[in-house]
């Protein structure tokens, strides 16, 4: 078996378990500490490679590498995981990881808008099934808590796919190590001052009541004990810093669009594990959604796949 092909299927092994972990510490540990120490830890396990990249690169910062990576770690690590967090608070692990895993699909319209990508008829397709399989979905969820959970998914969803638009724009210059590590300190920092600020008396009193214990008052080590240590460490080292290793290998290896299968794997992979770890049904509607969600992730992967080759074929018919 090829190597890229073992890192998209250990990544899509260790990105399914994600939600099944944060759900079952969600109620335990506030999501923007949880988020502040999962990216610090899994920063600091890519680091050395990532400072090892700037050297060979012979990279050399100034005042726009800066902002960049304050906006990429504000798209990734304070808007779309934070979004991600709260999502598996209010509704199933198997949902937000059905939801999240369409990220590929929302980043035709803003790789339209900020990379001039044109659509064709393939791409159409695949964002119409892929839709359509998100109102599945979305229909097998009862009025209340379920469908806040929803939007923060889909939430996560968008934020996370301009993420990656914005990371593509300057993947060649830094490559994907750098900018992920670099991102999630960026990120860090921001959820920092957040979470400092949170302590001001004027966010308890504008904050409504039913978010004050998610928003006011966080704190950095409050719940954290004996008892979900483990599961913390596990989100922070093995699915941020081995799981975004093995997903950005599978992309150096191949390309962007094979090494975005692993988001296709992800909602078959994932409802599994929650059926078995949490015990969570799959109802039929949902089922009925994944399905459309991976016929689209086919339309889109093919259509890529069969562009990128018909661009060779030019190249070196032109040569």
């Amino acid at each position: 078996m090829k190597k890229e092909y073992v890192y998209i299927i250990l990544s899509a092994l260790i990105f399914s378990t994600m939600e099944i972990a944060g759900k079952t510490i969600a109620t335990e540990i506030n999501p923007f500490q949880l988020n502040f120490w999962r990216f610090l830890i899994g920063a600091i396990i890519l680091l050395p490679m990532a400072i090892r990249s700037l050297h060979h690169k012979h990279i050399v910062w100034n005042k726009n590498d800066i902002l960049y990576f304050l906006l990429t770690g504000l798209l990734g690590v304070v808007l779309s995981m934070s979004f991600f967090q709260l999502a598996i608070i209010y509704t199933k692990a198997s949902t937000v990881a059905i939801l999240f895993s369409v990220n590929p699909i929302f980043t035709i319209p803003f790789a339209c808008l900020l990379l001039r990508e044109k659509w064709d008829m393939t791409t159409i397709a695949a964002l119409s099934v892929s839709v359509t399989g998100v109102m599945f979905i979305v229909s097998s969820s009862t009025i209340g808590p379920d469908i806040r959970g929803i939007m923060f998914s889909l939430s996560s969803a968008v934020t996370f796919a301009l993420f990656g638009i914005i990371c593509k724009k300057r993947a060649a210059k830094y490559g994907g190590i750098v900018i992920n590590c670099f991102s999630f300190l960026a990120g860090d920092l921001l959820l920092f001052l957040l979470m400092l600020a949170s302590h001001l008396p004027i966010i308890g009193q504008l904050m409504p009541q039913r978010f004050s214990s998610l928003f006011v008052d966080i704190s950095f080590f409050s719940g954290i004990n004996q008892g979900n240590i483990s599961t913390l460490l596990y989100l922070s080292i093995i699915v941020t810093g081995f799981g975004f290793l093995f997903y950005f290998l599978a992309m150096e290896h191949s390309s962007a669009s094979i090494a975005s299968v692993v988001f296709f794997l992800k909602p078959v992979l994932a409802p599994v594990f929650a059926f078995l770890l949490l015990k969570e049904t799959i109802p039929l509607n949902t089922m009925l959604g994944i399905f459309a969600i991976l016929v689209g992730a086919c339309f889109m992967v093919n259509g890529k796949h069969n562009t990128e080759t018909l661009s060779r074929r030019k190249v070196r018919y032109s040569a």
